[in-house]
């Protein structure tokens, strides 16, 4: 596989840990600190993705170098090819196609929401009035979020009603959230084919309701049932645009009554808290990054998921006195390659005829296209061997 294939491969099998692992913590991380709590450990899963993309500090070189043998007759003109893989440009493909519609779907459902919300009007207290209502009220946007009303939202609440609706909506533009869906539609797009996603993504969703209505009642614990009442007032809707936080979610209202009526206090204080999710995501991601260069049949550099390939190798020309003299010879190059598929040295081994075919050897390996070594899903930079043949017709003696 591909570079990119793998590099997807290795972060779909990461995520599943990470999704796996939280929600098997979920009930311990509620139970020590809380929804919030519970909620800041989704960014274990961004730092497992992170973690993958940092590069690992060594170097590693090829210890058993392979080779690519080459024979130079006079007039030649076509190179060997490197080996591609055929169903590695589908499955790109494939994968390109299904994150393009999934970004065109969420993005037409975004700007579907916002057209129906019709125009808007600011409002005294720094909101907007919309004169449609598509799911309101809702934090609206990602570059500009702005928090939208529906036209009867001064009618239906009073005016304590629409103080907390108001503070709700804040504590998401405070906190980020509305980035934090925004990442999450990006994600959804590059893995749409992920299994364990779309769960992660409502149980991400949800434990973010709960810790915005933990933050907004954390001040003023003697309103939790008229917080509840009025989320019980607002008529139910089901989420419908990606980049919106709503004030009524259908789905999660169960878990949002609930959590009001729990008054315990959390077995962990906020800072011992900050630190048990700071140590989970390093850790974990200290592990993933780990996990690039872990040896899994030998020690480092001897085992290759590819090694070193030539895309276009077109041969070397047969120098014209060495043709008139009808000189023949093989002369051995090391070709070191580096990550990016570059040659850094070229070295002459040895030659049958020293002097008479090394300038051009050397020139036409130094224009050579390489595919660099792959460890682990890595690329690494290594070294390759390569015989050139020089005849006069088609049998391999060299003299």
């Amino acid at each position: 596989m591909t570079e990119l294939l793998d590099g997807l491969w290795r972060a779909s099998l990461w995520l599943a840990v990470g999704v796996v692992l939280l929600a098997v913590l979920r009930p311990l991380l509620v139970r020590l600190g809380g929804v919030a709590l519970a909620y800041r450990s989704w960014w274990l899963l961004p730092m497992l993705l992170v973690a993958l993309m940092l590069p690992l500090p060594q170097v590693v070189v090829l210890q058993q170098v392979p080779t690519l043998p080459l024979k130079v007759l006079p007039g030649a003109i076509d190179g060997v090819a490197g080996q591609s893989l055929p169903w590695a440009g589908l499955l790109l493909a494939l994968w390109a196609l299904g994150m393009g519609f999934c970004l065109l779907r969420d993005l037409r459902a975004q700007r579907r929401f916002e057209r129906r919300m019709g125009p808007l009007k600011p409002r005294a207290d720094g909101s907007w009035q919309a004169s449609g209502d598509p799911g309101l009220p809702a934090l609206v946007g990602l570059w500009r979020p702005r928090i939208v009303v529906g036209p009867d939202f001064d009618p239906r609440f009073t005016a304590q009603e629409q103080a907390l609706i108001l503070q709700h909506e804040h504590s998401h533009r405070r906190n980020g959230d509305h980035w934090a869906n925004g990442a999450l539609l990006l994600a959804r797009a590059v893995f749409w084919f992920h299994p364990l996603l779309p769960w992660a993504a409502r149980r991400f969703l949800r434990d973010q309701e709960l810790a915005c209505d933990a933050r907004t009642i954390a001040a003023q614990p003697t309103l939790r049932g008229l917080y509840a009442s009025t989320l019980l007032k607002a008529q139910l809707v089901h989420p419908v645009a990606p980049a919106v936080c709503h004030w009524r979610s259908q789905p999660v209202l169960k878990e949002r009554i609930a959590m009001l009526k729990q008054s315990k206090r959390k077995a962990l204080p906020w800072v011992s808290g900050q630190m048990l999710v700071v140590g989970l995501c390093l850790g974990m991601g200290a592990v993933a990054w780990a996990s690039q260069g872990s040896a899994t049949g030998g020690p480092a550099g001897s085992v290759m998921d590819r090694e070193i390939e030539v895309d276009k190798m077109p041969p070397p020309s047969y120098p014209k006195s060495a043709f008139e003299q009808r000189q023949v010879g093989v002369v051995n190059l090391r070709v070191e390659v580096d990550a990016q598929g570059h040659p850094t040295d070229v070295q002459v081994l040895s030659a049958t005829n020293p002097g008479v075919f090394d300038a051009v050897s050397i020139a036409a390996a130094r224009s050579w296209t390489y595919r660099p070594a792959v460890k682990h899903g890595q690329p690494v930079a290594g070294a390759v061997k390569i015989p050139i043949t020089f005849a006069m017709d088609n049998t391999e003696d060299a003299k």
